[in-house]
């Protein structure tokens, strides 16, 4: 992923308070060329630096109001095919590799603690997971953000 500069800042900032707002009046606002902001959100998505429409979809409004975060420990040879079993589970959200003792980071949804338990099953029982440790989230206390990092200088 490319560095943004200043108008790819100025034009996330914008679609940071309304992601909805159409390129013209993006365009209108920042006093920038229709084809110039229309450009650069076409390369903002193609460099990975715009999240996908459906990540603004809350999983709550899916039916799937409880969420929790899963450590899993696995076979270090079969992390591969493990990788592409939890990728077909769709209460898991998003995948980390992070530093440390645990292999993968999962965030996932459930509609109430025995679908949770089911889905906690459902990432065991993938091919090269050895052992799984799931925390349940009580309350979001700080939503996503990007607010700040935007108005950051260069």
């Amino acid at each position: 992923m490319r560095g943004l500069d200043e108008t790819d800042r100025r034009i996330l900032r914008v679609l940071d308070e309304d992601a909805r707002m159409p390129t013209a009046m993006i365009a209108m606002r920042l006093g920038l060329a229709r084809g110039t902001v229309q450009a650069r959100l076409e390369r903002l998505r193609e460099s990975g630096a715009l999240r996908l429409h459906s990540a603004r979809v809350s999983p709550q409004a899916l039916g799937r109001p409880v969420g929790a975060s899963v450590q899993v420990e696995l076979d270090q040879h079969q992390i591969g095919d493990a990788i592409a079993a939890l990728a077909d589970i769709p209460e898991v959200l998003e995948c980390f590799a992070p530093a440390g003792s645990t292999d993968l980071l999962l965030r996932v949804v459930a509609k109430d603690p025995d679908d949770l338990y089911r889905v906690s099953e459902e990432i065991r029982l993938c091919p090269g997971i050895d052992r799984t440790s799931t925390s349940l989230f009580l309350r979001e206390v700080i939503p996503y953000r990007v607010t700040g990092l935007l108005a950051e200088e260069i």
